[in-house]
């Protein structure tokens, strides 16, 4: 049987280096909860089985930021304790993400004191925000399909976050003259 009668009979399949990575990453997003108030309660039932949190390959909630990709921050945020989600968010791998979830995480809700972060993107970059005081389950589903798009579009090879990508796979190294190859 030659290759074309094989590929005729048993099909093949394409894509692009960038979509089956980027497919792999999205289905496979590992959250770090860091639930400092009440929206924790809403983040404890967003990854329970009435929501199902699993569907979207997110129900592994890690507690340690070497393994997450996800930071989602939920509550509110004093400048204490900011230092210590800076740190947390610090020691995440590249690509990361971040959730702000909530009032108070995104604008400092009703706590208009010294004390309170007006909003953590003072201090992080923020990729999604999901409002409410508390937000519903629904709602932080609807913010983690935000953060699968965002990761569906993403360019691993070009910035570099594919492991083996950072020694310019695209130049070509021509030898100088007289140089050995």
């Amino acid at each position: 049987m030659g290759l074309e009668q094989q590929v005729e009979n048993d099909g093949f399949f394409t894509t692009k280096i960038d979509a089956l990575v980027n497919w792999a990453r999205k289905n496979a997003v590992w959250p770090m909860p860091l639930g400092i108030s009440c929206c924790a309660i809403e983040m404890m039932a967003f990854a329970g089985p009435r929501y199902d949190v699993s569907r979207f390959g997110s129900e592994v909630f890690r507690f340690s930021p070497r393994q997450s990709d996800l930071l989602i921050v939920a509550g509110t945020v004093t400048y204490k304790m900011a230092k210590v989600v800076k740190k947390i968010y610090d020691q995440m791998p590249e690509p990361k993400y971040v959730m702000a979830m909530g009032a108070c995480t995104s604008s400092g809700g009703i706590y208009r004191t010294y004390a309170v972060v007006q909003g953590i993107n003072q201090f992080l970059p923020v990729d999604v925000y999901v409002a409410g005081c508390p937000p519903r389950p629904d709602s932080v589903l609807k913010g983690l399909m935000e953060i699968q798009s965002m990761i569906g579009g993403d360019k691993p090879f070009v910035r570099g976050t594919v492991i083996g990508s950072e020694s310019k796979l695209y130049d070509i190294n021509i030898p100088e003259h007289g140089e050995l190859v």
